[in-house]
């Protein structure tokens, strides 16, 4: 492990990933590449912000991702 790493700063560089592949443009492609692009930003945009959104823990040399994919409950009326 290296020294002086911080994993909740790794879970923020992954937040900021997550937003720079969600605001990002699309290259000036056509047809089906263009269509792979923008499949792959979406595939991307996913994981960052999972691990974005993961509370990371830091034990014994072992780093723990806890990420929480229940759907949010229904907010009352």
């Amino acid at each position: 492990m290296p020294a002086g790493f911080n994993p909740d700063e790794m879970v923020a560089r992954f937040r900021s990933r997550a937003e720079a592949v969600r605001t990002r443009g699309l290259p000036p492609v056509e047809g089906p590449e263009r269509q792979r692009i923008k499949e792959q930003m979406q595939l991307d945009f996913m994981d960052y912000a999972m691990v974005g959104d993961a509370t990371a823990e830091m034990e014994d040399g072992i780093l723990t991702l806890r990420i929480d994919l229940r759907p949010p409950e229904p907010r009352p009326r």
